[in-house]
């Protein structure tokens, strides 16, 4: 909504205008698939976007945004059986879930991973842009003072470097399977 207006990722200002304009909903495409749908447009494959990606890491050290994330992700969580992914959402999210998992890979795996996503919707990028980005991410989000990116006390750290999407899958099922029978 705000990169759209073309605000500023660093006018805090700016985007803390525009919160009482954003609705944020989950449903399911034809795919069966989980769809974010913001403002009645479906922006599922846009938000993993390099540049969205970068503009969501520097808006959410904004307090306000963080509060507003919050009380969303919330309201989302109890309205919906969901599988939620972040980098606050066992530290402060959804504290009381009932799995955490906290995944890492080192910053060239991702990096490999991320631009062969690109690559395959057609986005031209190279391994040194995404590495770049996804470094710059990692320590900005890591050093922010509102809900950094840390694992929770009680989550299960996977490091998935060097797996397949089909291993990671399977390691994470059994994980959740696991803690849900406790």
């Amino acid at each position: 909504c705000a990169f759209d207006n073309g605000v500023d990722r660093s006018d805090a200002q700016g985007v803390i205008r525009l919160l009482d304009q954003i609705k944020i909903e989950i449903g399911h495409g034809k795919d069966g698939m989980q769809r974010v749908i913001l403002n009645g447009k479906d922006v599922s494959e846009r938000i993993r976007l390099p540049e969205i990606s970068l503009y969501a890491s520097d808006v959410s050290k904004i307090p306000e945004v963080r509060t507003f994330l919050l009380d969303m992700q919330r309201e989302l969580a109890d309205r919906y059986d969901v599988i939620m992914d972040g980098r606050d959402i066992g530290t402060v999210v959804l504290p009381n879930a009932d799995v955490k998992i906290f995944l890492t890979a080192t910053a060239e795996d991702r990096s490999g991973r991320r631009l062969a996503e690109l690559k395959a919707k057609g986005i031209d990028a190279s391994f040194e842009e995404v590495f770049r980005d996804i470094k710059y991410r990692d320590e900005n989000d890591s050093k922010r003072s509102v809900a950094p990116l840390k694992p929770a006390p009680d989550a299960v750290i996977l490091d998935t470097t060097g797996n397949s999407l089909e291993k990671s899958f399977a390691i994470l099922l059994e994980l959740v399977k696991e803690r849900l029978e406790k």
